[in-house]
């Protein structure tokens, strides 16, 4: 019996706030929003299928050498600081 009288003052919630948001004109706002989104969004030039596969490959290669250079810094920092202590 508890649940269900949470769930009905959870519905209630719900149904309120949709209320208020409709009559403050919200929901108008975002569907306004979305749908000047999806007319922007079509007029957006996309990659084709060669180009995406290209610039994934860029992006990996430039993160394994990004990831190369700073193990090989830190190792070179690690040493350096280690012959310090001697």
């Amino acid at each position: 019996m508890n649940d269900l009288v949470l769930i009905g003052i959870l519905s209630a919630a719900a149904v309120a706030i949709f209320a208020w948001l409709w009559r403050a004109g919200y929901l108008v706002r975002f569907a306004n929003y979305v749908r000047e989104t999806k007319e922007e969004l079509r007029k957006c030039s996309w990659p084709s299928w060669d180009e995406l596969k290209g610039s994934t490959f860029l992006v990996a290669i430039t993160i394994v050498v990004l990831g190369g250079f700073t193990v090989a810094v830190d190792a070179v920092f690690v040493n350096l600081f280690t012959m310090l202590k001697l």
